[in-house]
Order: structure tokens, then C-alpha cells, then sequence
């Protein structure tokens, strides 16, 4: 038999809680793939196949990620802003020695949902979220 030291151990062990679990499966790029490639074949018969729709979803990545490279912001009208954001130098802690370390200022990618996007997440109308709910 363990001690009570040892069942205290366990016990702390089971009630540690993931730290962020996702409510649902990722949707990955194959799923996507899926997706479109049936969306397609609903709207306008299956003219398209999982390869070539493969290949659109690519180029699209392609592209928004080319953009961003060049610094240029990405507007998806009723999805939102691809936009890339300039961080500050600052301070911060080397984990493993405790000591200050510089982190240089840098380019960051986000993504700013649209009014409309965010509504529909939401599950309410897009007039009734405020505009200042996701400001710079």
C-alpha cells in the first residue's frame, strides 16, 4: 500500500486541468479541403475534384502568406484583416538562469475578425455588437 504521501501525489495529479482544451476537433487543411470540395459539388455539380480543390486552397494560403511577407495588410470583406502588427522591444526573463534578455522588436502576423464574423460566432446579430470591441 502507498503512503498518504503518495496518494496526496496522485490525487493532485488527477485534478490538474488541461490548460487550454479545445471545445471541439481542430478543423485541419484536409478537412477544409473536404469542406469546399463539397460545397462546390452542392452548388454547381461535382466539377471539381479533391486535388484540384486541394490545390486552390494552397494558392489561396499561398497568397495570403506572400502578402504578409511583403507587409501588406489582406481585407476579406465579411471575414476579416490579415494585418501584420510591429511589437516593441522589450524585456524579458531567460526561464532557465532567471536573467534579463532583449527581445527585439519584430513584424507579428494577426488576424482582426469582421464585425459580421464575429457576430456570427457570437450567435447574435452583427448591430448588436459594439464597434469598440475590437479595436488596435
Amino acid at each position: 500500500m502507498l503512503g498518504r504521501s503518495a496518494d496526496l501525489k496522485c490525487e493532485a495529479r488527477h485534478l490538474k486541468a488541461p490548460l487550454a482544451a479545445p471545445l471541439v476537433d481542430p478543423m485541419t487543411k484536409a478537412d477544409l479541403v473536404e469542406n469546399v470540395t463539397a460545397r462546390i459539388a452542392r452548388t454547381a455539380g461535382p466539377t471539381i475534384s479533391k486535388k484540384d480543390c486541394a490545390r486552390v486552397v494552397d494558392a489561396f494560403l499561398d497568397a495570403i502568406k506572400e502578402a504578409l511577407q511583403e507587409q501588406k495588410n489582406i481585407e476579406v470583406r465579411g471575414f476579416g484583416t490579415f494585418k501584420i502588427r510591429q511589437r516593441k522591444t522589450r524585456m524579458a526573463r531567460n526561464p532557465r538562469t532567471g536573467s534579463p534578455v532583449e527581445v527585439s522588436a519584430r513584424p507579428v502576423p494577426v488576424f482582426k475578425p469582421s464585425k459580421e464574423l464575429r457576430a456570427m460566432v457570437a450567435g447574435i446579430e452583427a448591430h448588436l455588437l459594439d464597434d469598440d470591441d475590437m479595436d488596435d
